[in-house]
């Protein structure tokens, strides 16, 4: 019989460019004991560990969650690393909540730490994701490869690089309450437009920051929810994980179900996660998002895709204040979202925390009213690996 799968606790640590006080182990510790404190359980009440750790590449320190293990209290448990580039962290908990809701564990620690500024340039590490022989070469990056996502946005849709800086004064700005975002402030459009161009259309405040820290989620069944010290769970209702195909001169065209423009990938994995959580409006049952939105195009795009409005629509909206934390239709990455703060290894698990958090009413100045639904999504490879995941204020049975 399948089971219930509650979160139990989190924490997240303060994130920066450099963590030079700590090392990965030191990150690690830190997370574990915070996630203890947090939901008032301990070591021995953990059945098994997942952790979120992406390329090593980023700090030169190969298995570092061998390295870890006794600082996140993992000897003698089931250990299993994650790995699906900036997806980890979502998949690090669809990992986790599979294990309780098959019964094969009664809690697990998810944790992960994130040392990116370790290498000089993370652009070519991340390079790496593209094929050696066809891709590589062009030169496709990160940046190049969302930006040319964005222009064919902005062409198709009849929108502007403002509507695009738009996104980013928002998360800016919601930053502020967040205590432990790394890039927040009162911004304007012209600051967002006169920043130095990157790719175009994507400038520099378009991008996301390289970030380090770590954080810790623990999920239960129902049994370990009563023994937990949390008074309101926040219930991982629906979950939805899909990849595409690998080379992306399939994706770069519409052809059938693999538009990279209208990331159709989103669209699909929305269908799965709805399901399982009886959401039909999302508009009206879902009043938070936390979208994994490295670049300004991210979060639009996912709105659309996710049903919250209209193709083409959400940067229209944008400018009407539909997606502000107090007073918009849904209040779209409150905390700031990856636009603000990007530990690669576990940005998806600081999306998956920051929504579990407003279910929680644990948001503190990010907290929204009266959220009963919040989402949380996490992208990872040549946009190729996608995840979300739907908690609740009160379980779904379907």
């Amino acid at each position: 019989m399948e089971r219930q799968v509650a979160v139990l606790g989190t924490y997240q640590s303060t994130f920066k460019t450099n963590d030079v006080d700590r090392t990965y182990v030191d990150q690690i510790e830190q997370a574990a004991i915070g996630v203890f404190r947090d939901s008032g359980l301990y070591p021995d009440d953990i059945d098994a560990v997942v952790v979120s750790l992406a390329p090593t590449f980023f700090m030169g320190v190969a298995d570092a969650d061998r390295w870890a293990v006794d600082h996140f209290f993992g000897a003698g448990k089931p250990v299993f690393r994650v790995h699906t580039g900036g997806a980890t962290g979502g998949s690090a908990i669809h990992a986790a909540q599979s294990l309780v809701r098959s019964g094969m564990a009664r809690s697990v620690l998810i944790i992960g730490a994130e040392r990116i500024a370790e290498t000089p340039d993370a652009q070519k590490v991340l390079n790496l994701i593209f094929d050696a022989f066809y891709e590589r070469d062009m030169p496709l990056s990160t940046n190049s490869l969302v930006a040319m996502r964005a222009a064919s946005y902005m062409k198709r849709y009849g929108v502007t690089q403002e509507d695009l800086a738009r996104v980013v004064v928002r998360a800016r700005r919601n930053a502020l309450s967040n205590p432990n975002a790394h890039l927040k402030g009162a911004i304007s459009v012209d600051e967002v437009m006169n920043s130095r161009m990157i790719v175009y259309p994507l400038k520099l405040f378009d991008i996301c920051p390289r970030s380090s820290g770590s954080a810790a989620m623990i999920v239960g069944d129902m049994s370990m929810a009563r023994r937990a010290k949390v008074a309101r769970p926040a219930f991982i209702n629906g979950v939805g994980s899909l990849s595409d195909s690998y080379w992306m001169g399939d994706r770069m065209v519409p052809t059938g179900d693999t538009d990279v423009v209208d990331y159709d990938l989103v669209r699909h994995t929305a269908v799965d996660c709805f399901a399982m959580a009886g959401i039909t409006d999302p508009i009206r049952q879902i009043q938070v998002t936390e979208f994994y939105d490295p670049y300004s195009i991210n979060s639009p795009v996912s709105l659309e895709q996710f049903g919250f409005c209209s193709r083409g629509t959400a940067l229209r909206l944008e400018r009407d204040g539909s997606w502000e934390r107090d007073g918009g239709a849904v209040a779209v990455n409150p905390s700031g979202g990856t636009l603000c703060t990007n530990p690669i290894a576990i940005t998806g698990l600081v999306r998956a925390i920051d929504a579990a958090n407003q279910v929680m009413g644990k948001a503190g100045d990010m907290q929204v009213r009266d959220v009963r639904n919040a989402l949380a999504t996490a992208s990872g490879g040549t946009a190729q690996f996608y995840n979300c995941t739907l908690f609740g204020a009160d379980p779904f049975h379907a």
